[in-house]
């Protein structure tokens, strides 16, 4: 379906052509009409299909069609300011022919920009794009009028309550008008969300988008190792291969520290994002990542999910996420747009039984990989009788021929070939 279909406003598709988009994606095909509509929307979908566009769309349509507004007309309320930053980024490209305004609210910047947020949102800027607690420190001031707000938009609404910002949220809504179209989206649909649905939306239209798979054009691969190996295989990885564009995700900000550490000793230069860094740092290094002046970057799950940085080339999950939407999302930002990508993902002999229940949600099992003889003894994958104090029972010498067996029982594991790595179907 062509957007020039939806009955957008003339200046609206002037944009929407001027960034180059013509054709929906499934989850805008389903959302932009009830929304124009004036329907509520809770929405299943994840970061890659459209989805801001689905909601920023009828919006600023709505908004531009009734131009002048002399209060806020639209929040949008997001998880990171990283988040917030892009849609506001994608808001003025699609509304640039248009009249409205908008400003990302969110912490972690000086007093100036809060000045110039809590005088944008005096003016009545239209559209405003915040993260939950920045956004109550304005509301607590008594300037901001919501009175004439029309929509309310919760993006990665799953993430926002795992981030404990369910009561932000609830505070927030309460300066808002009771008459108002929302709109929900969120990766999954978890009890809570729904629960949370039923106090804020009103006969809401629900749409699922099926979880992403991760593109076939990505090669997954895992390597069965120690947790005291894990900076070594990296180092050998980041050496090894003649790659420009390299993201490594952590799940904490103490291990992205410490590893970003240990890639500077060994001479391979590595910028790092995590929440310890003011505002300021992270964008310069996000921005140095993506003119590529910065070839490894290494942060936590904070880039997995709404950033939008094509042409990396390998990401390598240094821990295994937590669930198999998180290895989507970390794995989807390699392979954008018309290029490959490699994944690769370091497994523990704690973090087996995770990664074979990510296996099975995903359909696809992946590629185990011999780890390099240098790195010495490694576990076996055998996450069905992996039992934490008993690891070391199950081991296999990398590379070698003859040792990959389990030496509680003498046998051969089944459906593993003689370096002792699974067998994968093509």
């Amino acid at each position: 379906m062509k957007f020039t279909e939806f009955g957008l406003d003339k200046r609206l598709i002037e944009g929407i052509e001027a960034i180059g988009f013509e054709t929906a994606t499934p989850v805008q095909e389903q959302v932009i009409p009830p929304i124009i509509e004036g329907r509520d929307i809770i929405a299943s979908a994840q970061t890659g299909t459209g989805k801001t566009a689905a909601f920023l769309l009828p919006i600023i349509n709505k908004i531009a069609s009734h131009h002048p507004h002399e209060h806020v007309q639209a929040l949008v309320i997001v998880p990171t300011r990283e988040l917030a930053v892009q849609i506001e980024q994608q808001m003025e490209g699609f509304s640039y022919f248009t009249p409205v305004s908008s400003i990302a609210i969110y912490g972690g910047g000086d007093g100036t920009m809060f000045t110039r947020e809590k005088q944008a949102l005096i003016e009545g800027t239209e559209v405003v794009i915040c993260t939950p607690g920045r956004m109550i420190s304005h509301l607590n001031m008594q300037y901001v009028d919501m009175s004439q707000l029309k929509f309310l938009v919760l993006d990665e609404a799953d993430r926002m309550l795992d981030m404990g910002f369910y009561d932000d949220i609830m505070k927030i809504i309460s300066f808002l008008p009771a008459k108002r179209q929302n709109l929900l989206f969120s990766a999954t649909m978890p009890m809570k969300i729904r629960e949370m649905a039923r106090k804020i939306l009103t006969n809401p239209v629900e749409i699922n988008i099926a979880l992403s798979r991760p593109p076939e054009k990505i090669r997954q691969e895992a390597y069965i190792i120690y947790e005291t190996q894990k900076i070594q295989l990296v180092k050998h990885i980041l050496q090894t291969k003649e790659l420009k564009s390299i993201l490594v995700f952590c799940s904490t900000k103490s291990a992205v520290k410490q590893l970003s550490r240990d890639l500077k000793r060994a001479n391979l230069p590595a910028g790092e994002i995590h929440s310890d860094l003011d505002q300021n740092e992270r964008e310069q290094v996000l921005l140095n990542f993506r003119n590529h002046k910065l070839r490894i970057l290494v942060a936590t799950d904070i880039l997995s999910r709404g950033i939008d940085i094509e042409d990396i080339d390998l990401v390598i999950n240094y821990d295994v996420p937590h669930d198999a939407e998180d290895y989507v999302h970390r794995i989807g930002r390699t392979a954008r747009a018309e290029s490959d990508g490699i994944a690769i993902t370091l497994i523990n002999e704690r973090e087996q039984n995770r990664f074979a229940a990510i296996e099975r949600l995903i359909g696809i099992e992946v590629a185990k990989m011999s780890a390099p003889e240098e790195l010495g003894e490694v576990p076996i994958y055998n996450p069905r009788t992996f039992k934490p104090g008993n690891n070391r029972r199950n081991f296999k010498k990398p590379g070698g021929k003859g040792n990959n067996f389990n030496r509680n029982k003498g046998t051969k594991p089944d459906n593993r070939n003689n370096r002792g790595e699974r067998k994968v179907e093509s």
